[in-house]
């Protein structure tokens, strides 16, 4: 199994110290994150997209750059880059020139994310999601697969013979889909045999695994073999502790504030509780062992070859000792439990 560390980048005071960062500061803490998780054997970074308070992660490809900058084998993921508002041209453009200063570790995940804020900020309706996502996708991949490119849509002027520059620095860069809620993500990606990455957040099991089943069930509709599917899957918040108790006892203040935000509602998570999230859940709260279990639990289920974690919220103490206990005391033993080739080729598709 791969290993992955996402951070929104929500920006508000720590619930424990009261400690408010400015933007800059968040920024560099991010930027630092990635280092430090580079240095524990973590296998990639992913930063979100949102655009709109109390996040500060509008740019995700700019704050990848950086991290490119101090960072030499982490691959690079914006988690996800919200296609369904933004222009392809500009999107090729700016992860090609990414996918460059990386030296080609450059993982693109697409979707069209869960904040409904973006809509009427770049000009579509939240009907619309899904058409213009698909249309879009279909033109970034043109623009990265061919030059002398002649292109006309809904969502934005016609192009005529334009090759966009710089050319990506990979022979054809990754792209994952990501997948929330709905079926039209897992069948944009069936169809072209590209990897999911499940946000498993917010709801029971049931409810990500009937999308990556459906997922399967297209890639073999469309000809791929659903026994090489290619999936990654997250989880609600981490913290580790010698125990169980402890742990709950110390997350749960962070978990409260953050179950609590605009953003967090907007998923209407049916979870009561804490205790409910993580008894019925994703959220990794306990011992190392008991953490291990969970996701041993997660990965019958979905077949996942990714996990992603996050620290975002704590302490920046707190989040150095998270990402290393998980690194020490959880990675080992399900790289030994769940081997995968994942990122150990050229790209992460379905053959």
């Amino acid at each position: 199994m791969k290993f992955v560390v996402f951070d929104l980048m929500g920006n508000h005071p720590n619930v424990k110290t009261g400690e408010i960062l400015s933007a800059q500061e968040r920024m560099k803490q991010v930027v630092d994150q990635a280092v430090f998780a580079e240095s524990l054997g973590f296998d990639g970074y992913g930063v979100g997209e949102r655009h709109g308070a109390p996040f500060l992660s509008s740019s995700p490809a700019l704050i990848l750059t950086a991290i490119a900058s101090q960072t030499s084998k982490i691959r690079l993921l914006p988690t996800v880059s919200v296609l369904s508002v933004l222009d392809p041209v500009r999107v090729a453009e700016d992860y090609a020139t990414l996918d460059h200063l990386s030296a080609g570790r450059l993982e693109m995940m697409i979707g069209k994310g869960n904040d409904p804020r973006h809509y009427p900020l770049f000009g579509i309706t939240e009907e619309e999601q899904w058409q213009s996502l698909a249309e879009r996708y279909e033109l970034l991949k043109q623009l990265w697969n061919e030059e002398n490119v002649s292109w006309e849509g809904k969502y934005r002027p016609l192009l005529s013979n334009i090759t966009t520059e710089p050319r990506p620095f990979q022979k054809q860069i990754p792209i994952w889909h990501g997948s929330a809620s709905s079926p039209l993500s897992t069948e944009l990606a069936a169809r072209n045999g590209e990897p999911i990455f499940s946000s498993n957040t917010f709801h029971p099991m049931g409810k990500y695994k009937e999308l990556i089943d459906h997922y399967r069930e297209l890639l073999e509709h469309y000809g791929y073999n659903p026994k090489q599917a290619v999936v990654g899957a997250g989880a609600r918040g981490l913290y580790l502790a010698n125990t169980t108790k402890e742990a709950i006892k110390l997350y749960r203040p962070y978990y409260d504030i953050s179950m609590g935000t605009d953003a967090s509602k907007f998923n209407q998570s049916p979870f009561k509780n804490l205790e409910d999230h993580i008894e019925n859940g994703s959220a990794l709260v306990g011992s190392a062992d008991q953490v291990i279990e969970k996701i041993l639990h997660y990965h019958q289920a979905f077949g996942h070859q990714v996990q992603s974690i996050s620290v975002e919220g704590l302490s920046k103490e707190e989040q150095q000792e998270q990402l290393e206990r998980f690194a020490t005391e959880v990675m080992p033993v399900l790289r030994r439990e769940i081997p995968t080739t994942v990122w150990e080729t050229e790209q992460a598709t379905v053959l």
